[in-house]
């Protein structure tokens, strides 16, 4: 998860190649705007797509969110939940090149309780003291009954756009603290969730009775859960977890530690691999596919 022991990996990768984390800062947004986020993300004309800002109506109040899709037609739905900085400029430029695979993405704002996205500019902002001073308060909001009341409502969000073809399941998709938000939202609407992914998530596996790995069982989805080596070399344990409650939920999961440290799919992280991201790229298509 992003902590001081990331962190720590962080500042080495900077390091190496020859940047301050404010340099960082400066060229990595200018890559996201670029459109280099994890491939070539504006290969698809924006006409071909729909997009917005969009309100969702949860337990707790309104939500907000950004919603994009191919112009035409009903598409597979699927629920993106960012990682700790949020909702931000470099999610969108991810959710556009999923929407023009054919999905309708819906962005959340996780921190929608406290303020609308974006919270922070970039993953580099939450290293900041300011940053984490900033987010202390809105995370410690977050917990899994409010994430699994926030899941059933975004899941009845995309049930009622007309993007979206509910014949078909909803993918769900999360990033560092997004992935047991994902796992979580499985869990929340098991009817509706066919496939759920998490890329170098934070806490899939504790010693607490709804722990997400315990919830794969009350799931029928299908999972890809993608895991940062740093993180494995921290807690090698919990690959072994996973792959162990998913063989007793029977369900289908692919359980790998990339070679890349925490955050490499996300092009504003200082550990940003885009050879590895294409891979997890290559691996969420190939999971949402059977939606």
């Amino acid at each position: 998860m992003c902590d001081d022991f990331t962190d720590a990996d962080d500042a080495a990768a900077l390091a190496g190649r020859g940047l301050t984390r404010r340099e960082f800062a400066a060229i990595g947004t200018a890559a996201v705007l670029a459109g280099c986020a994890g491939g070539p993300a504006s290969a698809a004309g924006r006409g071909e797509l729909k997009e917005g800002p969009v309100a969702i109506a949860t337990a707790d109040g309104m939500a907000d969110g950004f919603f994009v899709h191919p112009a035409k037609g009903r598409h597979p739905g699927v629920i993106f939940w960012p990682d700790i900085a949020g909702l931000r400029e470099v999610k969108k430029v991810m959710a556009r090149r999923l929407a023009a695979a054919g999905y309708a993405v819906l962005v959340v704002n996780q921190y929608y309780r406290d303020a609308p996205a974006p919270i922070l500019g970039s993953l580099s902002e939450w290293r900041t003291p300011e940053g984490q001073a900033k987010l202390a308060p809105m995370r410690a909001k977050i917990t899994p009954e409010t994430v699994t009341r926030d899941a059933k409502a975004y899941v009845a969000f995309l049930d009622g756009q007309a993007a979206v073809d509910k014949r078909r399941k909803i993918g769900t998709q999360g990033y560092c603290m997004g992935g047991p938000f994902a796992v979580r939202t499985a869990a929340a609407a098991p009817g509706r969730i066919g496939a759920a992914a998490s890329f170098h998530g934070a806490g899939l596996v504790d010693d607490k009775p709804d722990s997400p790995h315990r919830l794969l069982a009350s799931t029928q989805a299908s999972f890809l859960l993608a895991i940062g080596r740093n993180d494995d070399a921290r807690a090698p344990g919990d690959k072994d977890a996973l792959r162990e409650a998913a063989a007793a939920a029977k369900r289908p999961a692919e359980i790998e530690v990339y070679p890349a440290d925490h955050g490499w799919c996300v092009a504003d992280a200082p550990a940003y691999d885009p050879t590895q991201a294409e891979r997890a790229w290559t691996r969420l298509l190939a999971l949402y596919a059977g939606l």
